[in-house]
């Protein structure tokens, strides 16, 4: 036998297998393929073991025990997956080449460097082992992948990067997660107060969220608008110039720029009536709004929440049979949106598939000018994987079920767009100088729909520029009164899922930081595409958080828990400076022990902070932990047809 290919799912492995030469033999958890072979993780063939492993007193919780931190690591095999472990390791022993089949990421390069290590695979194997990465199922992607392979060694980094986020998180987890649980349980609270590097910063947004929403009292505010009467064609109607208050109103407003004192704006009103109102500045032109990227899964993850109600982990599921099961779209747990250029060959057969797969989309891809290339093709923007789009296959062996279908619909508008001219609006804006104040008139009107016809209904706020006519500088009216509107300030919105997305997403605008700012910016946000979805999953299962409708609200004991930490873990700072630290390892840029020597040093740090403070206030008053109620079957006195 010459070659093995380790890939990370079965699918991938049938996807391998066909793109490969020779005869096609299947046995028990691979496929011969003339003199090679194709074999397969189940995802995450090993797991790390539990404290208990390492000594068998930490099985019962103690605080007395904390920090456990191992001196070698261990994994072992994931139960449902310790017969696949076998056939792989036999394999590997007769193997004369290895290639890694991992998903084009950071987690896929561990999950197969990882099997390599556990069975003792030979210094000399290892460095000859090669790397294919695939994002797309379908044979002809497949083929291209297959020759275009490099040295698996490129990517030692990319692995060790997520060696020291796995070890790192399992450190930080298991030992915050046991400390507050304990500290919970001296409290009388019986549950578990699990403590994660992502997911208590998201938890905190929430809970900060939820007590800005209560703590918040409205405030009176005033805007003003000059009314200048103006006649156009025989059509007389009132330009509406805002006023923009100047320096010296600072003290009598708010943060957020809005008058607070009514006689300040009372007394404005009083000085512009009949006064000249001479134009300083008249601004006509045209603007484009070109299409959104393609989906990266968070972006896709936003907009079915927003239009199905669909929560982040059925989206992950559901893209994952339409990538395994049907072959429709390219590698899901992507965070990228843009796309090799070579890609732009296939828009003629995506497009095709596209109409053949979906009824809703088929006027939209007959609207599609396949000539237009938009900023979505750009290879300096692609790394491991590119952004989630439809891929060429006419059809499915298998029915889509009805989430398959919208999602499937979402990713193929998505892509659509980007063969459509931009969407273009008319604007207008005149600047008034009037009794000495700065009055602002503004329009904008859209005026060619372009990718937006995609979208169906196309809602617009904004004025028409009607109201704001072009004007040439100096032009002189005269204002006839001020228009004072009273309004009230309104608290912040509650969490929706796709919103807390968006926010794990864009965590940088909840960072004081510049540096860490950019930080969150450049990595996008906190969690990665493959775990955002499980983390929410998590703080809902630990009840922490709790679904109300569409909104996500903190429990009593999420905020109990975010009011017991240390600041720094319910911020996304801490995540932020980690994740910069895990890109520079991934980058050549750092080295795993100083990260691991930090972490652990923090970590002693933290343990006997708990150990040495009283249980904290915000833990004494938890309510009891809400079991779900299982009803008992009525019994019907019939037995029950065996299957």
């Amino acid at each position: 036998m010459s070659r093995l290919y380790i890939a990370e799912k079965p699918s991938l492995g049938r996807a391998i297998a066909a793109a490969l030469p020779g005869a096609q033999k299947k046995g028990e958890g691979y496929i011969q393929c003339g003199s090679d072979i194709v074999t397969w993780c189940i995802g995450h063939l090993l797991e790390q073991v539990e404290p208990d492993a390492y000594d068998e007193r930490y099985k019962k919780w103690n605080l007395a025990d904390l920090p456990i931190i191992p001196n070698e690591w261990q994994l072992r095999p994931r139960k449902t997956a310790s017969k696949q472990l076998s056939v792989v390791r036999k394999l590997l022993k007769s193997a004369n080449e290895i290639v890694h089949a991992g998903d084009p990421d950071r987690e896929g390069q561990l999950l197969v460097d990882e099997v390599l290590d556990y069975c003792k695979v030979s210094k000399t194997k290892k460095a000859a082992a090669q790397r294919l990465l695939i994002s797309d199922l379908n044979l002809p992607a497949v083929k291209r992948a297959l020759g275009s392979m490099r040295s698996n060694r490129d990517f030692i980094p990319l692995s060790v990067s997520a060696l020291a986020r796995s070890r790192a998180d399992w450190l930080y987890g298991m030992n915050m997660s046991r400390a507050y649980t304990l500290l919970g349980k001296q409290a009388g609270y019986q549950g578990v107060l699990s403590v994660g590097r992502v997911q208590t910063p998201v938890l905190g947004l929430v809970v900060r969220r939820d007590e800005e929403i209560e703590n918040f009292v409205p405030k009176d505010y005033y805007t003003l608008h000059a009314l200048i009467p103006y006649q156009r064609d025989g059509k007389a109607f009132d330009i509406r110039a805002r006023w923009k208050p100047s320096e010296a109103c600072q003290p009598w407003m708010d943060e957020e720029g809005r008058v607070l004192n009514k006689k300040l704006v009372e007394n404005v009103a009083g000085r512009i009536a009949g006064q000249p109102a001479i134009v300083q500045d008249s601004e006509q032109k045209q603007t484009k709004q070109f299409a959104p990227l393609p989906y990266s899964l968070s972006a896709l993850q936003i907009d079915a929440a927003k239009r199905f109600g669909m929560s982040a982990q059925r989206v992950l599921d559901t893209c994952q049979a339409l990538y395994e099961k049907h072959k429709l779209i390219t590698y899901p747990r992507s965070d990228s949106r843009h796309l090799p250029k070579d890609h732009f060959k296939q828009a003629r057969s995506v497009c095709d598939a596209i109409a053949n797969n979906s009824r809703e989309m088929q006027s939209a891809v007959n609207g599609a000018d396949l000539s237009i290339k938009s900023k979505a093709w750009n290879d300096s923007k692609v790394d491991a994987h590119h952004a989630i789009i439809p891929t060429p296959k006419k059809a499915s062996s298998n029915v889509m079920s009805g989430d398959e279908n919208k999602v499937y619909d979402l990713i193929a508008r998505q892509y659509l767009m980007q063969f459509y001219p931009p969407a273009v609006y008319a604007e207008a804006k005149l600047v008034f100088d009037i009794a000495g104040g700065t009055f602002i008139a503004k329009g904008r009107q859209l005026i060619e729909l372009g990718w937006k016809v995609l979208m169906g209904k196309v809602e617009e706020s904004d004025s028409g520029v009607d109201q704001v006519p072009p004007l040439a500088k100096g032009t002189r009216l005269v204002c006839r009164e001020g228009e004072i509107s009273e309004k009230k300030t309104e608290p912040p919105r509650h969490f929706t899922e796709a919103t807390l997305l968006q926010a794990m997403t864009g965590i940088a605008r909840y960072v004081e930081n510049k540096d860490l700012k950019k930080i969150l910016r450049d990595t996008d946000g906190i969690g990665t595409e493959a775990t955002r979805a499980g983390i929410l999953d998590t703080l809902f299962k630990r009840q922490l958080l709790k679904r109300q409708g569409k909104q996500v609200l903190s429990t009593p004991a999420g905020r109990g828990l975010i009011h017991a930490l240390p600041s720094e873990s319910t911020y996304p700072d801490m995540t932020a400076h980690w994740e910069h630290q895990l890109q520079s390892i991934a980058e050549k840029g750092q080295a795993y022990q100083p990260f691991m020597h930090d972490l652990t040093q923090r970590l002693d740090q933290l343990m006997n902070t708990v150990k040495t403070s009283p249980v904290p206030d915000s833990l004494r008053s938890l309510p009891p932990v809400e079991r779900p109620a299982y009803k008992k079957r009525k019994y019907s006195g019939k037995k029950r047809a065996k299957k």
